[in-house]
């Protein structure tokens, strides 16, 4: 299975009103596994960056000034993607409308939402009303983000895996355990595919006999269909 963890950053937040991209990160996975492959680039929105965007990520004009625009990335950028992949995307609804918005721009084929999963959402479903930022999400899965002073398309790719794979549980892909078999040498006899034998001693009653004796008494005040009675008798130790 072949996921593709995105982010980007832009000037803003609504491509309708002239905001652009200005950096794309991604990393491949491939079975839940990072292969080494990326996708970094830089990107000049040909338009000026307003400071509530440069605080955020730091990218200013004059660094953007020499950078290629959408338009020469566009191509390596699907090639990158693939049709194949998955987008595993923080907010994905925010980056997919900057994505297509540029795709659109070019007359290039748009994305389907379908190819994208919201980390964000994810996320909400496991922990409701809690904080569910990457920040928020690192802290809780005690993931080192520690390097993050300024949002990065490429960082937070990084760290956006590595929260995704915990989302799912933290589970090693491929990690498959057998059923043991009973009287495995490996298992010490310890095996789950047949009844378990009885104790060849049972084990000696926790209670004592003032406490099922009292027990008990509480139980007959209760009337014939006091649950207890289904679930050892009137608790007298039988």
């Amino acid at each position: 299975m072949r996921e593709i963890v995105l982010d980007t950053e832009t000037t803003g937040f609504d491509p309708e009103t002239g905001d652009r991209i200005v950096e794309i990160g991604a990393i491949e996975l491939h079975n839940h596994l990072p292969t080494g492959r990326t996708f970094h680039v830089y990107i000049n929105p040909e338009r000026s960056m307003p400071q509530e965007a440069f605080d955020v990520h730091g990218l200013g004009d004059d660094f953007l000034k020499d950078k290629p625009k959408f338009a020469e990335i566009a191509q390596d950028f699907e090639e990158f993607i693939g049709d194949d992949g998955q987008l595993v995307i923080h907010n994905a609804p925010f980056d997919m409308k900057f994505l297509n918005a540029e795709l659109r721009k070019l007359g290039r084929s748009t994305l389907p939402m379908a190819r994208a999963t919201d980390t964000l959402e994810m996320a909400r479903r496991k922990f409701p009303g809690a904080q569910n930022t990457l920040d928020a999400l690192c802290r809780r899965y005690r993931i080192d983000n520690s390097n993050r002073t300024l949002h990065g398309a490429l960082l937070d790719s990084e760290l956006l895996a590595e929260v995704y794979l915990s989302l799912l549980g933290g589970r090693q892909p491929g990690l498959v355990l057998e059923t043991v078999r009973t009287g495995d040498s490996n298992a010490g006899g310890q095996g789950n595919s047949g009844p378990r034998a009885a104790r060849p001693k049972p084990l000696p009653p926790r209670l004592t006999e003032a406490e099922a004796e009292a027990h008990a008494a509480f139980v007959a005040k209760l009337g014939d269909k006091a649950v207890w009675l289904r679930y050892g008798g009137t608790g007298s130790g039988s």
